[in-house]
């Protein structure tokens, strides 16, 4: 009995203060984060011209929009049109013809956000900071790019592919 009395013991003898063990507790550079700090970016100061750009293209981007969206109706009017007719019917060329106007469209969107990429481009590779609207703008060029795209795709892919020439 007495040996199961000193057993149980034992383990509370890990338990005695040393004088020497370190402590357990965090130290003070364990406190401390080491998360870099963003830095706040520095005010951009306005550029009129930029400014004036940026407003051309956002009204060049609406104006060729509206045109798109016109033309869009007229063109889906003559795929449904030309449906079911051979490739090289007068139908047919109708059909092509608009979606070909469409591209054209499609192109100064695409001239647009290119535009808008170029004097962002050349802010950064001066090594100034971004400015305020002109990524908006183009990302919103872009957009506008990309659902043109997919409208004529859309429509494209309605029509019967022209035969193989020989």
């Amino acid at each position: 009995m007495r040996f199961a009395c000193f057993l149980m013991l034992v383990p509370l003898a890990g338990c005695a203060a040393r004088p020497n063990t370190p402590s357990l507790l965090p130290r003070g550079i364990e406190n401390q984060s080491e998360a870099v700090q963003p830095r706040r970016a520095a005010p951009v100061e306005a550029d009129p011209a930029i400014n004036a750009r940026i407003e051309q293209a956002e009204k060049s981007l609406a104006a060729t929009q509206r045109t798109f969206d016109a033309y869009a109706a007229r063109a889906e009017t003559l795929v449904a049109a030309a449906r079911g007719q051979p490739a090289g019917s007068e139908a047919w060329l109708n059909a092509q013809a608009a979606i070909a106007d469409l591209d054209v469209l499609r192109a100064q969107s695409s001239l647009e956000a290119t535009d808008l990429e170029r004097i962002a481009m050349d802010r950064a590779a001066a090594g100034k900071p971004p400015y305020p609207g002109l990524d908006d703008s183009y990302r919103a060029a872009q957009s506008h790019y990309e659902a043109q795209a997919k409208t004529i795709m859309a429509l494209a892919v309605q029509l019967p592919t022209a035969p193989a020439t020989p």
